[in-house]
């Protein structure tokens, strides 16, 4: 049925597309628009849903669930255990054939109800580490990752969890208030609840778990518009994180461009988090000691080593004085103090050679505390290994419930964005004001062509820049936000992109109207009500068409900086072709194509033929111009119909927004699969199994009650006194 829906709208649509490059253009987009409508809902399923591995492991995780179709209770947290051993991340440079490590034998351990920090000077692989326990680190044929990761007791990826990831960089739709992002989240993520009363109920809940009750109803805000602090922001971004109940939490460096207060109430939060349930793992570079304290675990690594993994607090300063290294003073910062101890002294070769001494002792030493610990038996994780995967089980969601809640957010972020609306409309009411008053009542003498063709093509470049300008600037800020809500599987891409569209009609549509409407009595142009209505809709379907690239360029590259290279360079090519400066007929061969899919040529093809049709001028001489259809013919515009080129615009257009739909569907995060060390290569899988890495801990419910106790290692070999401020 949708196939042969397909066919009869591309049939339909090739008819009114002409032939060569519009019926190809057609075709494309009739087929993508055919299933950009008839396609499914997106599974909600982990962060990294839309990851580069195989899609396979997570259906058949949902399809040995016995409770296929079953809702999830909201504030229900399961619990998980990761532990990690030898993981090693390389980066490897072709042109100088070295090898630089990342993270060199790591090994640790998260448990549920704890909180991890991940500890270490600038460099030291924090955030490698992190990346790699969530799955999250970017592709590259230049990185090698390998290790053992374990959930549960079971060799497995993140996929067989829900996790929640917390970046550095909070990124939200600047123009809708605390509440109203929650509430969005919660109805794109949490579809079964559906009753209006317990959704505000369960987003109230959060609203007063992460302390944000008191700006509730404020703008989030961006850089141009002030709106909440930026610990109400890190807060938010992890209220829309627990939305969907995950059972481990990563935090990347939360406190980064935070006060101490509030960096105090974001790991507060966290610390709570942790208590509630959840495994939280956060990196964090160097903490104050009210933070510090909150800490269950640390791991601790200088220079992608391990130093330290264990207990938090107290103990981490007693194994190193045991070591035979200064004890902490109680008036000195823990963090400080460890951050001090594993760091590189670069202000003379002696300290760095005594500090590169130190710290080759410590990792050694904890190096030969963890090769007591080998594969043992299974741990009690794999008795849950049916309640993990039920977890995971997949709902569609509402392709329309999903438009309309999108429609809803764009119309919102749109409208409500007072500042850009504002100095766009100012600037088009001054572009044609200006423009005007050049062209000011152009009368009919044979110098008065000329100018009415520069003044179309000014009026062209003004509004196509205009609209481009606007989205590349935007686009590919929004951007970042969708693809983190695409990966957890808020909602598929073809409701977002086409609500994004029908949100700016007529928010993008106004501005073109108002630079028409001033311009057009200014300049005195063809003087009929009609004509002024095509001159207005041509520029404001060239403006829609100009946005549609700016999407296109958005997509394309990966920063803002890069669209606003990219965007109007392309632009000035279609401008050279425009029609105005090149003629149509003198354009060389290779570059006739260039016409055919200038959204500038079109634009002013169809203003000219508005404008010259009908028009007749003063003339004294034979060779003169007499009417306006002989400058028609000198611009090679001659027998073309104004409907030719709204049609080849609107062709111009759906080919950039299906191009947009195309590389936002393709150009999807691809994160490094982690690889079996080449050492566990004979062992079978069901023998890799990971005991507690830290004796001293307590051990699970469902563990051996004795574990092996650890003797210390020997003391290093003696070196330089370690000083440090306040040390006795």
């Amino acid at each position: 049925m949708v196939v042969f829906g397909g066919k009869k709208v591309g049939q339909s649509l090739a008819r009114i597309g002409g032939n060569g490059v519009g019926q190809v253009l057609v075709a494309v987009a009739a087929a993508l628009l055919v299933r950009l409508f008839s396609g499914p809902g997106p599974a909600l399923l982990p962060e990294n849903e839309y990851s580069s591995g195989d899609d396979d492991e997570q259906k058949d995780a949902a399809g040995d669930s016995d409770t296929t179709g079953e809702a999830l209770v909201p504030d229900k947290v399961f619990p998980v255990t990761i532990r990690w051993r030898n993981i090693t991340c390389s980066l490897s440079d072709k042109s100088s054939k070295s090898v630089r490590f990342l993270l060199k034998n790591v090994s640790g351990e998260a448990k549920p109800g704890r909180l991890l920090a991940i500890m270490g000077p600038s460099g030291s692989g924090k955030t490698t580490l992190l990346n790699v326990l969530a799955g999250q680190l970017s592709a590259s044929p230049k990185l090698h990752l390998s290790g053992l990761l374990e959930v549960n007791g079971k060799p497995s990826s993140n996929k067989a969890y829900k996790f929640a990831y917390v970046r550095q960089e909070d990124l939200f739709f600047s123009q809708l208030t605390v509440r109203e992002t929650l509430s969005l989240a919660a109805e794109l993520q949490l579809p079964e609840i559906s009753s209006v009363e317990e959704r505000d109920e369960y987003v109230n809940n959060l609203l007063f778990r992460l302390g944000l009750v008191s700006c509730a109803e404020s703008n989030v805000g961006d850089a141009k518009v002030r709106g909440i602090s930026g610990g109400e922001k890190k807060r938010l971004s992890v209220a829309c994180e627990l939305i969907a109940s995950p059972s481990v939490i990563f935090a990347d460096e939360p406190t980064t461009g935070l006060d101490a207060f509030q960096a105090e109430k974001v790991m507060e939060t966290l610390r709570q988090l942790a208590q509630d349930g959840h495994t939280v793992i956060c990196s964090i570079h160097q903490p104050r000691g009210s933070v510090y304290s909150k800490f269950d675990d640390i791991v601790l690594l200088t220079e992608g080593e391990l130093v330290y993994a264990g207990l938090a607090r107290d103990e981490p300063l007693e194994y190193f004085s045991n070591l035979g290294w200064y004890r902490c003073s109680d008036h000195v910062n823990p963090a400080e103090f460890l951050a001090d101890l594993i760091s590189i002294d670069y202000s003379s070769a002696e300290s760095v050679n005594s500090s590169r001494k130190r710290i080759d002792s410590l990792v050694e030493s904890f190096s030969q505390r963890l090769s007591t610990i080998i594969y043992a038996t299974p741990i009690s994780g794999r008795k849950d290994s049916k309640n993990l995967k039920k977890t995971i089980v997949k709902k569609k969601g509402d392709w329309w419930k999903q438009f309309l809640l999108l429609l809803k957010r764009a119309w919102m972020q749109a409208s409500r964005d007072g500042p850009t609306n504002k100095v766009r409309a100012r600037m088009s009411i001054a572009s044609a004001i200006i423009f005007g008053s050049v062209f000011w009542r152009m009368g009919r003498s044979q110098t008065s062509i000329q100018d009415r063709m520069g003044l179309l093509q000014v009026a062209v470049i003004n509004t196509a820049m205009a609209a481009l300008t606007k989205t590349v600037g935007v686009f590919p800020k929004e951007r970042a936000i969708v693809e983190r809500e695409r990966a957890k599987g808020s909602y598929a891409l073809g409701p977002y992109l086409l609500s994004k569209l029908i949100a700016e009609v007529p928010v993008g549509a106004a501005f073109p109207l108002m630079f028409g409407a001033v311009l057009y009595p200014m300049a005195c142009l063809h003087p009929t009500l009609s004509r002024f209505g095509k001159f207005c809709g041509i520029v404001t379907v060239e403006s829609f068409a100009a946005s549609a690239m700016g999407l296109t360029v958005g997509a394309l590259v990966p920063t803002t900086e890069a669209a606003m290279a990219v965007g109007p360079s392309l632009m000035t090519v279609f401008l050279v072709f425009g029609g105005y400066y090149v003629n149509a007929d003198n354009t060389p061969i290779i570059f006739r194509w260039i016409p055919r899919v200038s959204l500038i040529r079109w634009a002013f093809q169809g203003l000219c033929i508005n404008e010259f049709s009908g028009l007749e001028f003063e003339h004294q001489h034979s060779f003169d111009i007499q009417t306006g259809e002989q400058a028609l013919e000198r611009l090679s515009f001659g027998g073309s119909r104004i409907r030719d080129t709204v049609m080849a615009q609107s062709r111009i257009l759906l080919f950039w927004y299906c191009t947009t739909y195309l590389l936002l569907k393709k150009n999807k995060p691809k994160y490094q699969q982690l690889e079996l060390p080449p050492q566990y290569h004979q062992i079978p899988p069901k023998l890799l199994q990971l005991e507690p890495l830290e004796p001293n801990l307590p051990p699970p419910m469902e563990q051996d009650k004795s574990p092996q106790k650890l003797e210390s290692p020997p003391p290093p070999p003696p070196l330089d006194p370690f000083n440090l401020e306040g040390a006795k």
